[in-house]
């Protein structure tokens, strides 16, 4: 999907393209957390 908005925004230039990459960027990295986390407790419990 990363790669579908910046196609589309180097293409076009619109500004709401790269911010919605932007967006995907930060929400793809709180879900990697998240998992690093819950798996970093799972490891502590045991």
């Amino acid at each position: 999907m990363l790669d579908l908005s910046w196609h589309v925004f180097r293409q076009t230039g619109n500004i709401d393209t790269y911010l919605l990459m932007k967006e995907l960027e930060d929400n793809g990295d709180t879900k990697e957390d998240n998992a690093l986390s819950a798996t970093e407790q799972e490891d502590s419990t045991t």
